[in-house]
């Protein structure tokens, strides 16, 4: 990939960014039932107790949820390892390639690209 403003380099970018996305957000959805998890250890009040076990369910259900649909998209393949090590090293490869690209070059000039008031 050497010209990152060709349309051509752009194919599949979409779905890159969305499967990124999903997996930032599976991961903190993750975090978060973790941290309900030490604070109904850590609650004395029954009322709480009961509020963050509310939230801690229907944050397992967003966790189903969103896996579900990640596994549909083949962005997750919790139980075939090989096609989860394939997917993993193409956006491994695809990161790498982007952060070789030239995204700022030495000459960055913008003289005349703006409009400016006749003087």
């Amino acid at each position: 990939m050497e010209d990152y403003l060709d349309p051509r380099n752009a194919e599949g970018m979409p779905n890159l960014a969305d499967s990124a996305i999903a997996m930032e957000f599976l991961l903190s959805v993750k975090t978060g039932i973790r941290n309900y998890g030490f604070a109904l250890t850590e609650t004395a009040n029954p009322e709480l107790r009961k509020i963050l076990f509310k939230q801690m369910n229907k944050a397992i259900d967003l966790h189903e949820e969103l896996s579900n649909f990640m596994i549909k998209k083949d962005w997750l393949n919790p139980s075939d390892f090989g096609r989860q090590y394939e997917v993993d090293l193409k956006s491994a490869q695809t990161a790498v390639q982007i952060a070789k690209m030239n995204l700022y070059p030495q000459d960055t000039d913008r003289l005349g690209m703006f409009a400016t008031p006749n003087k």
